[in-house]
């Protein structure tokens, strides 16, 4: 199985990719907003603006990344509504260059996972115009010209096998930009080479990551976001049984706020509780970017009626429009169950059992374009007891499991 991870190099996933579409730091959060509708994971690198109109883009001008909980979450202290959004990006991105990586598209796809292991989330991966998406048997050799192996798997020796070659005399610099998710698909189009590790549950596998974040459904909304943490950008609501167990009623997320209406979602962050935020938030997440260019719609404002030939305006975010019906009904967590299972369906998070496959979890995050899938007691009588979380790491962690201390020939 160590063929698909070494006979492999990341030029394999850059055919059909589009060429990088830039975001920089002085651009506004409604520019952010729209960007990020059309991109994996909730989130874009964002740049510095370039010297010169020709030049290509660099690893050297990326900041970091701009997440769908990073503009919510300003808009929500900011506490100025719509006016937030003309925010430049730079106000909000949080300067982290190690979560991009400029790579040469002949690195080995096992180099390229290692990275990602370590926190990498974008490769910036050269479209040369001789590269025609056909990977030679051995990946050490790369348009007849010998790659040098790396002599550490560390992000730190990542240079020595990811040295740029040089493109064909006139062509263009055309670059694309790889996701986690990029890999994933391709990872799953190969399960037959990966066998048997795709149909071993994830808890044999040691894929669930028990250490995660969590707040009470009671709580503030806004303290989950100060839990968040950066992989996977999500934290569970949850509420404490008298065991002591947790069972999980939905979470704040980067996914889950990935294409919303950024202006109510901030205001519902700033004056619901968690679990009053998580309840209504699939109901006004899910809405399509096309409504960002009218004008958002104040809590404070009565729901417009769609007028023909006009995009529809954002739902109000209110504890009234997601189903409580006074402030007393809303404060009584004993009937939390039974909302919870009133609006099972979009509300609910993305959940998988500790007897699930790896396939099967991969498939969960691909079809839903998820970062994570939340991990419950498949031997508890109750259902959505909470275990832990599978993102991204834990996914690569456990297909390159074997691999890892395979030799480089092999």
């Amino acid at each position: 199985m160590a063929a698909v991870f070494f006979h492999h190099v990341v030029g394999d996933l850059t055919v059909g990719k589009p060429e990088v579409a830039e975001l920089h730091d002085t651009d506004t959060l409604d520019d952010a907003a729209r960007a990020i509708a059309a991109s994996p994971e909730g989130a874009v690198p964002v740049w510095r603006p370039r010297a010169a109109p020709d030049d290509p883009p660099s690893g050297a001008r990326f900041i970091g990344m701009i997440s769908a909980l990073d503009i919510a979450a300003f808009v929500a202290a900011a506490g100025v509504g719509d006016r937030a959004m003309r925010a430049v990006v730079g106000e909000v991105v949080q300067p982290n260059p190690a979560l991009l990586r400029e790579i040469d598209p002949g690195t080995r796809l096992i180099d390229a996972l290692e990275l990602m292991r370590h926190g990498v989330k974008r490769f910036l991966v050269r479209k040369s115009g001789s590269w025609k998406g056909i990977t030679k048997r051995f990946s050490v050799l790369y348009n007849g010209k010998w790659l040098k192996n790396m002599e550490s798997t560390s992000p730190n020796a990542a240079s020595s096998s990811s040295m740029p070659l040089s493109p064909p005399s006139g062509s263009a610099d055309k670059f694309c930009c790889l996701s986690r998710e990029d890999v994933l698909r391709f990872l799953i189009g190969c399960l037959g080479a990966l066998a048997p590790i795709p149909l071993t549950q994830i808890s044999s596998l040691g894929a669930i990551n028990p250490q995660y974040s969590f707040v009470e459904a009671s709580a503030p909304a806004m303290e989950a976001i100060q839990k968040i943490p950066q992989d996977p950008c999500a934290v569970a609501v949850v509420e404490t049984t008298p065991d002591g167990t947790r069972k999980i009623l939905g979470d704040i997320s980067t996914y889950k706020l990935w294409k919303c209406d950024y202006v109510s979602a901030a205001w519902a962050l700033a004056n619901l509780s968690a679990g009053q935020f998580v309840i209504g938030a699939d109901e006004n997440g899910s809405m399509p970017i096309s409504v960002f260019p009218e004008p958002p719609i104040s809590p404070s404002s009565p729901v417009e009626e769609i007028s023909p030939g006009r995009s529809p305006r954002a739902k109000k975010f209110s504890s009234r429009s997601i189903g409580f019906l006074n402030n007393t009904q809303a404060s009584q967590m004993s009937a939390w169950r039974t909302r919870s299972a009133y609006h099972r369906g979009r509300s609910t998070p993305l959940m998988c059992k500790t007897t699930s496959t790896l396939a099967a979890v991969m498939a969960q995050m691909l079809s839903h374009r998820a970062t994570h899938v939340w991990v419950t007691d498949a031997e508890s009588e109750e259902d959505g007891i909470l275990i832990g979380v599978v993102g991204y790491t834990e996914i690569f962690n456990a297909a390159t499991r074997s691999t890892c201390s395979s030799p480089t020939t092999s």
